[in-house]
C-alpha cells in the first residue's frame, strides 16, 4: 500500500529563478558594458554591479536585487542541444539561487562540454562560480544598504589652513 510521504521528510523546495532572470536585451548589454569576463573550466561568466550606473527607471530596491542570465549561441549545437544546456544550468542555478551576489547581474556563457558533463559536476562548478562572484562583488565595494547615495567624503579639519609663502 502506498503511504503519503511525511511532510517533515520532504526536502525544502528551492526558490524559483523567475524573478531573478535577465530578460531584456538592453539589460544584457548594460551588464556586458559594466563587467569583466571571467573564465572557468566549462564556461565564461560576466559580473556587473547594478549600483555603479543604474538605469534612470530603476529604483533603489530593484538595484539591490540579483539577476542571472544564460546565453547559448549557435556554436553550441542545434536548438535542442542549446535548450538542454540551458535547462540543466537553470536547474543548477535554481538550487543555489541564495548564493547569487546581492546587487549584481551575472551572465553565464557555457561551453559545449556542459552538454555531456555530469550534472553533479555542473552543479559544483556553478556553486564555485557563485562563490567567486560573491567574493568579486565584495571586492567591488558594493554598498551594504540599498541606498544609492555616494559615500561621504573625509572629515575636514576645523583648524586654520596654513598658507604657503
Amino acid at each position: 500500500m502506498n503511504t503519503p510521504p511525511n511532510p517533515a521528510q520532504r526536502l525544502p523546495r528551492s526558490q524559483s529563478l523567475a524573478g531573478a532572470r535577465l530578460q531584456k536585451h538592453a539589460d544584457y548589454q548594460r551588464a556586458y558594458a559594466a563587467s569583466r569576463k571571467h573564465q572557468s573550466a566549462t564556461m565564461s561568466w560576466f559580473l556587473a554591479s547594478r549600483f555603479m550606473a543604474p538605469h534612470p527607471a530603476v529604483h533603489a530596491d530593484q538595484a539591490a536585487a540579483s539577476r542571472v542570465g544564460l546565453t547559448a549561441g549557435k556554436v553550441l549545437g542545434k536548438a535542442h542541444q542549446r535548450n538542454r544546456i540551458k535547462r540543466r544550468m537553470r536547474e543548477a542555478l535554481r538550487r543555489h539561487v541564495d548564493l547569487l551576489p546581492e546587487g549584481c547581474d551575472l551572465i553565464f556563457h557555457p561551453r559545449r562540454g556542459v552538454l555531456t558533463l555530469d550534472f553533479a559536476k555542473l552543479e559544483a562548478e556553478i556553486v564555485r562560480i557563485l562563490h567567486q562572484a560573491k567574493a568579486e562583488a565584495a571586492r567591488m565595494n558594493l554598498p551594504k544598504s540599498t541606498s544609492l547615495a555616494p559615500p561621504s567624503s573625509a572629515p575636514q579639519s576645523s583648524g586654520r589652513a596654513a598658507s604657503a609663502p
